[in-house]
Order: C-alpha cells, then structure tokens, then sequence
C-alpha cells in the first residue's frame, strides 16, 4: 500500500462510518482522490463493503536466518587429520527459515524476510524453502556475498565432534533493508524474529511496529539475553529453562523457582510465556491464566528443529482462533512429529497429521 492509503487507513480504523469528504478534509485531498484510493484498498482486499469493514491480516512475516546446513559423519571412528568415508548431507536451515517452513506446511500464509547469497547455496535454499510454500519475495539475494553455512561433523555414533558457522550475511539484514518492507511488517498478523539478528536490529524491530504481535526466538542460551530490554513488548516467548535463568538472572534450583522466574516474566510485560521443562512438558503462564502440559509418550529420532516446530505450532493456533492450552497442545503435537522424524523439519507435517498425532496421543 502507499502511504496515503495507510494514512486513510488508520482514519477507517478509527471511524469505519468516516464519510469521504471527512477523510478528504483532514488529509487536505479531494473527495475523488479519496474515492479512488478507497477503490484500490477494496481491490487489494485490505477493506470490504460498505461501512469500510476493515480486513484482517492473514499472513504473518518472519524475520531471520536463511543457512544452509552441512552435516558429515564418517562410517566408523573418526581418524583425525585423515580423509574419513563417511556419508555428507546438506539441507535448508536457520532458525527464521525453519520456523517459516513449519508455519506454510501447516497452511499459515507465511512470508519470509532474510538474505542469502548469490551463490549456489542461495539458489538452493530459496527453491526449497519456496517449494515448501514460504512466500520468498522478500529475501534478498545479495551480489557477491556467501549464503550463510552451518558445518557439523559428527562421530559415527551420531555426537557432535565440532562445528563452524559463517553468519557474517545477516549483517546485510539491517534496518534499511528491512524498512523496505515496512508495509509487508506492519499488516501481518504477527511477527517472528529470532536473537540471531544484530542488537540494532532488533531495538528498530521492538521500536517501530512494538503495537503488534511479536513473537520471539530465542536461538540459545548464549543469544537469549538480548531478549531482555525488550520483554514489555513480546507478545509470546518460548525459553527452556536454561534460558529463562539467563534473561531472568534469578536462580534456578527448584519448582518454586521455576514459578518464580514464570510469575518475573509476566511481571515484565511478557503477555504469554511458555517455558519448555524438557520432558516433563510446558509451563504456560499468562497475567490471567497458568498451566502446565504435559507431552505424551515421544520415539524421539532427532531432537533438533523441535523449538522451531513448537513456535511455529503457537502461531498457527493463534491464526486458526485457538485458546492458548489449544495451542500449546498443538505446538506440542508439531514438536512431537519434529521429534519421531530424522529431519530437522519434518516434511509430512500438515495440519491434519498434527491433529491425528494428538488424537493418538489420547488413546
């Protein structure tokens, strides 16, 4: 949209019975100009019918990461300093993208905001994550640099032996890049990032569109601290406990301090907290209400890209009018599919398998 139309948009907002000539006047337009911007918001769907029904979002935007992610692991015990046969895979990675790839196999309209390179490894991201169902138009492919890579290497019982990242593009993901796509940002229904995004990036984010929904990532224990300035304007967050003892700075030592730390977010601002406890399932707080859920029975296969599942489960049930233990239980039921799959990101979820996935569990 063009920025008379957000202008005589939020005017709608404000009075959905506004008379043209109103508009018109406090904008210091035309009737007829008025009139044909208004013809144009009803073609783009943004209002409906008369009386100016203003629609609703249906997409959501995430903000992120785009890796491409390289796994080795040899066929016996690694010989150091050595060639070692062994099998190489790569795949889509990072943890905006995954998140993305999540929310379109479940049906979420999802567009992704991110940047790759113009590298082989670019096309190949882009393409998947596109097949996937992610609205791509926003990533940028940026001449000359390399698409960010996760490396790993693993021993031949599956335990990691090392591992590099080359993330030195998302400092390409900066707050001109990202102002480009201020209306993309501003008419989502909610927003994901993650703490992968550099600190200015990140108090832009929080500061320009701080009236929406946001939800936020937080990556790892090391990264999760720069969730912290911002807790008043996060809408939903998903910590471990690990993580949740670092932003909090409270200690963690038994249940009651883990109540503790849950009643500190909320007393920040956060709206709802769900706090992963591993096995024993999810603490869910909000100001008004609190509960724990716990998973059933999980063949965990592979443990990794469960977060990303789970985030992604909590957006699709605020998208599709669910309470928040509905929507915890989702997200559980996407992060128990995560787990029973070899791949970070399970490609047969849908919506359905979600759904039949719990039904099962209740058996």
């Amino acid at each position: 949209m063009t920025s008379r139309e957000d202008e005589i948009l939020q005017l709608i907002k404000d009075d959905p019975f506004i008379q043209q000539q109103s508009i018109a006047d406090k904008l210091n337009i035309s009737r007829s100009a008025v009139a044909v911007h208004i013809m144009n918001m009803t073609r783009k769907g943004v209002i409906r019918g008369k009386g100016y029904i203003v629609d609703r979002p249906q997409y959501v935007v995430v903000i992120g990461g785009t890796n491409m992610d390289i796994l080795g692991q040899p066929e016996v015990a690694m010989v150091e300093r050595d060639s070692n046969p062994g099998k190489i895979t790569g795949s889509a990675g990072g943890v905006g993208r995954n998140i993305a790839e999540n929310l379109a196999r479940l049906g979420v309209d999802t567009k992704l905001i991110s940047v790759v390179g113009d590298d082989a490894y670019g096309n190949v991201v882009l393409e998947a994550t596109r097949k996937a169902g992610v609205d791509v138009k926003a990533v940028s492919q940026l001449t000359g640099q390399t698409t960010s890579t996760y490396l790993s290497l693993l021993d031949a019982h599956g335990d990691m032996l090392a591992a590099v990242s080359d993330m030195s593009i998302l400092d390409h993901l900066n707050i001109g890049l990202l102002a480009q796509h201020t209306d993309l940002i501003q008419h989502a229904a909610a927003i994901i990032i993650d703490t992968n995004l550099n600190d200015d990036v990140l108090a832009y984010l929080f500061s320009k569109f701080h009236d929406q929904v946001i939800y936020l990532d937080t990556v790892s224990t090391a990264k999760s601290i720069k969730a912290k300035p911002y807790l008043k304007h996060i809408h939903t967050l998903k910590p471990n406990l690990l993580e949740a003892e670092t932003i909090s700075g409270l200690p963690l030592n038994s249940d009651e301090d883990i109540d503790d730390i849950a009643d500190w977010f909320i007393q920040q601002g956060i709206t709802r907290l769900f706090l992963s406890l591993g096995a024993d399932g999810i603490l869910y707080r909000s100001a008004e209400d609190t509960a724990l859920i716990r998973p059933s029975k999980v063949n965990v296969v592979n443990a990794n890209g469960a977060g990303d599942a789970f985030l992604a489960g909590l957006v699709y049930g605020q998208m599709n009018n669910l309470t928040d233990a509905e929507s915890c239980r989702f997200a559980l039921g996407c992060a128990m599919l995560t787990m029973e799959h070899m791949q970070t990101i399970n490609p047969t979820i849908t919506e359905l398998m979600v759904l039949q996935r719990l039904e099962e569990a209740l058996c």
